[in-house]
């Protein structure tokens, strides 16, 4: 008896709380409504291997023209088939421009011959404001301590998978970086992220 009290209750409270809601007469909806400010314009590339609009190219497949050597003068690295390839003894390169916050697309591919294991194999990285290393390395079949394999934030945050191809494969990073902000007195506001 009691069961069937409570159910028929509560039935009888849903119907009212459902009729009182389509009955409540709310705002204008145009007060919840803003046209400023208004998102850029950026036209998506013709195919999926093409750039948007508002994306700065670092490098075209044709020159490095967009990098220096660290610490300045030209790039040592070969062009080649449309490639930047790192050439044995000719150290770090980093772009012209300067970058905080941004979106990143980096196409990569290890040696096809394999060569060392660990991080001996085909080891590189790609620095983020010169600080964070996101770890570019061969580490297809190739054990290495976790904070260290492709995809990590270099011996500080391991990645979540190991999703490396065979050697000599191209191999995608789409990373989305947020720099680290600072209070007036050079204390962390917010620490970097990356996805």
């Amino acid at each position: 008896m009691n069961r069937r009290f409570l159910l028929l209750c509560s039935l009888g409270l849903c119907t009212v709380m459902i009729a009182n809601a389509q009955d409540r007469k709310g705002g204008d909806p145009k007060l919840s409504e803003y046209y400023e400010p208004a998102a850029p314009v950026v036209t998506p590339g013709k195919t999926a291997s093409e750039p948007p609009s508002d994306a700065i190219v670092l490098f075209d497949g044709k020159d490095a023209s967009k990098w220096v050597a660290k610490g300045g003068g030209a790039v040592g690295w070969t062009v080649a088939d449309g490639a930047l390839t790192v050439k044995e003894k000719t150290g770090e390169i980093t772009s012209k421009d300067k970058f905080g916050d941004c979106q990143l697309h980096i196409e990569w591919r290890t040696p096809a011959e394999v060569k060392g294991e660990g991080q001996g194999r085909g080891n590189s990285g790609i620095f983020l404001m010169g600080k964070y290393e996101l770890q570019v390395l061969d580490n297809y079949n190739n054990k290495t301590y976790v904070n260290g394999q492709a995809g990590s934030i270099y011996k500080q945050l391991p990645p979540l998978v190991n999703a490396c191809r065979p050697p000599g494969e191209w191999q995608t990073y789409d990373v989305i970086f947020t720099a680290p902000t600072f209070n007036p007195n050079g204390s962390v506001k917010s620490q970097a992220r990356i996805t």
